[in-house]
């Protein structure tokens, strides 16, 4: 297998967290636009991330947060965002490193992200021309019915794919079925 140098995986990865980041600064400026509101999975062990002991107590593999109704001073920089949320009527302040985000999901519109984790060890390792890791695409889960859809819970985002099968089987789609004739 050849060595990927130009680190396909890693561009794809910071791309797709662009898309968060100006989605994030938009609604930060704006606020949320009709019914869109979010998902953002993340790790609260990660380099960067601040939150309470409390918080890291409950939540120490993974956490999900909901922007929706009850947020506030959400501010978005280049490298992470920092957000105001209750949680069971206590308010926080949360700082979310870009690079700690898991998933990001917008149900609304049914749109969602899964980033890959990659850690400074294995970029190393990557860059000594070692096992190279394969990019995590972006997705549109379906969403269930409303009837059975359970109420995401701190830390329930959709469980990453199995790295060599896409979610939901996947479909081939030519270009041209969308251009004009």
């Amino acid at each position: 297998m050849a060595v990927d140098h130009i680190r396909y995986d890693l561009l794809t990865q910071d791309a797709m967290r662009g898309v968060l980041r100006t989605v994030l600064k938009d609604v930060a400026a704006k606020g949320l636009p009709g019914e869109h509101h979010f998902f953002i999975s993340f790790d609260p062990r990660a380099a960067g991330v601040r939150l309470s002991p409390r918080l890291l107590a409950q939540y120490p593999e993974e956490m999900t947060i909901v922007l929706q109704h009850q947020y506030w001073d959400l501010v978005v920089g280049e490298d992470g965002f920092e957000v105001g949320l209750s949680f069971n009527g206590a308010p926080e302040r949360l700082s979310v490193p870009f690079a700690a985000v898991k998933g990001f999901f917008d149900p609304s519109v049914k749109f969602g992200l899964q980033f890959a984790q990659i850690s400074e060890a294995a970029d190393k390792a990557d860059k000594a021309g070692k096992s190279a890791r394969k990019a995590t695409t972006v997705s549109r889960p379906s969403a269930p019915s409303a009837a059975e859809a359970p109420r995401p819970a701190p830390g329930a985002l959709p469980a990453p794919p199995e790295p060599d099968r896409p979610p939901g089987g996947g479909e081939v789609v030519k270009l041209d079925r969308f251009r004009k004739k």
